[in-house]
């Protein structure tokens, strides 16, 4: 409810910050671990740079899920908005990887190889939740 909520006043779609994504980012920068200090200082499950983090808002609760979900939508709000400006269209999964990792790479069109390989990784997360999502709605009769 909160992403339909947040992608109807950013007036995006909901599968710009669909769960699945959020999950997956998660799951690949921490093992879900909201206590995890990346080597440049990054904070929370997510792996945001404090700056980042205080451009949002001034909560200090880094291991707060919650805050620190918020934290990713606001972020990420202004890059796939920059995105669509450069491209007209919405990021596939890939690119909203590589937006969260190395967004200046996305937005030239060129990303490294190790960017690339974990945009891939992130990509295939991401079609994973979703097949777990789609099972789980599933009835067995």
């Amino acid at each position: 409810m909160r992403n339909l909520i947040l992608a109807l006043i950013l007036g995006l779609p909901l599968g710009v910050f669909g769960t699945e994504r959020l999950a997956a980012l998660s799951m690949l920068e921490t093992g879900n671990n909201d206590r995890a200090i990346g080597r440049a200082g990054e904070v929370s499950r997510y792996q945001v740079l404090r700056r980042e983090w205080r451009s949002v808002t001034n909560s200090v609760a880094y291991t707060d899920s919650e805050t620190a979900r918020h934290v990713v939508l606001a972020i990420m709000q202004k890059r796939v908005k920059a995105f669509q400006a450069a491209y007209g269209r919405l990021p596939n999964d890939f690119e909203y990887y590589g937006l969260w990792n190395a967004p200046s790479q996305v937005l030239r069109g060129r990303v490294s190889r190790v960017v690339a390989e974990r945009c891939r990784r992130f990509a295939n997360l991401c079609e994973r939740e979703q097949q777990l999502a789609q099972a789980s709605t599933r009835k067995v009769f």
